[in-house]
């Protein structure tokens, strides 16, 4: 028994010692253990972003550069972990989620946001924003701002705006050029009101239903016509089944990248620096890339002798913009006048 007792003391006075030259060495080899609350973190964080486009969309290549961002500005003490296509929530349930916070952050297409707040309805006025550089106005300006004002009634906090493109029209049956055209068609949309009555006016039917679906009820043939830029419809395979497309530009596609607010305000203020450092890095980076994308893959569509690409001309804008021109006063009470207004002087300065 005394021998026993001999042999385990001795293996446990090894071990301490063991340890602690281990414990000497590392400190004065110059490794000092991480003083997280010195750095400004108190804690390691962890950011769940969900979203419902493909990982090689602008969105979704975006989402994938900011987590990269903070990760490296954070030394990896904040984690942003994306679930891209919907797989952890569908558009439809994801302002759910982030309430409940199941999840601390998404990038909403503007319309579903439409569906929560009608100020935003003011994205879905269509031919409403004539170029790309009138979009970056709008992001960086007081538009932006007062939508971004208008989040917090829902206990979200707005901390960005990434860019798509603008949207575009397909069938599956035949160009769509005059309003016409449209006559016969039931058209998925996003689920917004000014969509809606959108296609009214055009005299095509609507069903709103979530991004992920899109593509199996097309082919299924319960819709035969939908609305999008060209990255979703390229990156998708929309043009598959529905291989007739018109350039028309007519509504533009982007995103409000948003927390919880109660989340985002229990963060230490370090943290919250970085994070809206490297969401500025990433939007920079993010209007570029969605410019050349569309490029490039309205370069590849065309390539392919199954897809019928076509543009309006000026005069038949014209009649589209005439016919659609009733949206404006319909939706002036859930806009607001005075972002109305401001939509309104973005035409005078162009």
């Amino acid at each position: 028994m005394k021998s026993f007792l001999g042999i385990f003391s001795f293996v446990i006075i090894g071990l301490l010692t063991a340890w602690f030259i281990g414990f000497s060495t590392e400190l004065t080899a110059g490794s000092k253990p991480v003083d997280e609350e010195q750095n400004g973190f108190k804690q390691r964080v962890i950011i769940k972003f969900s979203h419902v486009v493909a990982e090689n969309t602008p969105k979704g290549l975006a989402a994938e550069k900011f987590a990269q961002l903070v990760k490296e500005k954070t030394n990896d003490q904040v984690e942003v972990q994306v679930f891209p296509n919907g797989i952890l929530y569908s558009d439809k349930e994801e302002f759910k989620a982030l309430a409940r916070g199941d999840i601390q952050m998404i990038a909403p297409a503007f319309s579903n946001l439409s569906n929560v707040i009608p100020e935003w309805l003011a994205f879905d006025l269509p031919f409403a924003y004539p170029d790309q550089n009138t979009i970056h106005r709008v992001f960086d300006g007081e538009i932006g701002k007062v939508l971004f004002q208008t989040l917090e009634q829902k206990n979200m906090q707005g901390l960005a705006f990434w860019s798509n493109g603008f949207k575009q029209m397909s069938s599956n049956q035949h160009p769509l050029l005059r309003p016409a055209d449209f006559t016969g068609h039931t058209f998925r949309i996003l689920p917004s009101k000014a969509l809606e009555s959108q296609f009214k006016l055009l005299g095509a039917k609507t069903v709103a239903m979530p991004f992920t679906e899109v593509y199996h009820n097309i082919e299924s043939g319960y819709v035969n016509g939908q609305e999008n830029t060209i990255s979703n419809i390229f990156t998708k395979h929309l043009y598959q089944v529905q291989p007739y497309i018109t350039i028309s530009n007519h509504g533009y596609l982007g995103y409000a990248v948003i927390v919880n607010k109660d989340f985002w305000e229990k963060l230490e203020p370090h943290t919250r620096d970085l994070l809206t450092e490297a969401l500025l890095e990433t939007t920079a980076w993010n209007r570029q890339q969605a410019i050349e994308m569309d490029k490039q893959q309205l370069a590849l569509l065309r390539r392919k002798k199954s897809v019928f690409i076509q543009t309006l001309t000026p005069a038949q804008k014209e009649t589209w913009i005439r016919v659609l021109q009733p949206i404006y006063k319909q939706f002036e009470a859930p806009i607001g006048k005075e972002l109305m207004q401001k939509i309104a002087d973005l035409q005078v300065q162009k």
